[in-house]
């Protein structure tokens, strides 16, 4: 017990001196903006599509400090997905589950940022939103359908999630502070 919580303080304690750049990417209507204001302010709001982007500080876990770029999934908006991936070191990407129909399309994209120069090595944690809908892929299926499998390079995580009640949110943002502190650490420029 004493190691694990040895462990745990270890994870965190830089974090305060040594905030993270984030991006927020997915298609439109994959519940992004509440995915942010869930993990700012612990409500659900009334949102309306992003055109172009939110930003917002947020402190998902004691002594983790991430400043997350939320940008539009509208088509017209995706092109301009690279200008926000600069210096980037971490990459949320959410996905609603119960939009089998575009799953395709939500692959295309992520493994167009993923694949890209800028992105090299950034790991990546997949929120399967709107698990609370009836016919929401699971997380395997999740998987298969993205082909995350493929996603070499970069740790990467899966997590499911409902961003209106906030199941799952908070662990993803614990799986991916973990990523991002390994990431960091081992990308130090001495």
């Amino acid at each position: 017990m004493g190691l694990f919580i040895s462990r745990l303080m270890n994870l965190f304690e830089d974090w305060s001196t040594c905030p993270a750049r984030i991006v927020m990417l997915g298609l439109d209507a994959a519940g992004k903006t509440t995915v942010l204001y869930k993990i700012k302010l612990n409500e659900t709001v009334t949102t309306i599509p992003t055109i172009g982007f939110n930003v917002e500080t947020v402190t998902p876990v004691k002594g983790l400090q991430f400043t997350v770029w939320d940008i539009g999934g509208q088509t017209k908006i995706r092109p301009l997905w690279k200008r926000y991936t600069e210096n980037c070191e971490g990459l949320i990407y959410v996905v609603d589950s119960a939009d089998r129909e575009r799953m395709s399309e939500a692959r295309e994209e992520l493994f167009s940022i993923a694949e890209s120069e800028e992105m090299r090595g950034v790991p990546v944690c997949v929120l399967a939103n709107k698990q609370d809908l009836p016919n929401a892929l699971n997380s395997s299926k999740v998987i298969e359908e993205l082909h995350l499998q493929k996603l070499t390079g970069r740790k990467w995580y899966i997590q499911a999630a409902c961003a209106t009640s906030g199941e799952g949110i908070f662990e993803g943002m614990e799986h991916l502070a973990t990523m991002v502190k390994e990431f960091k650490h081992n990308n130090k420029h001495y």
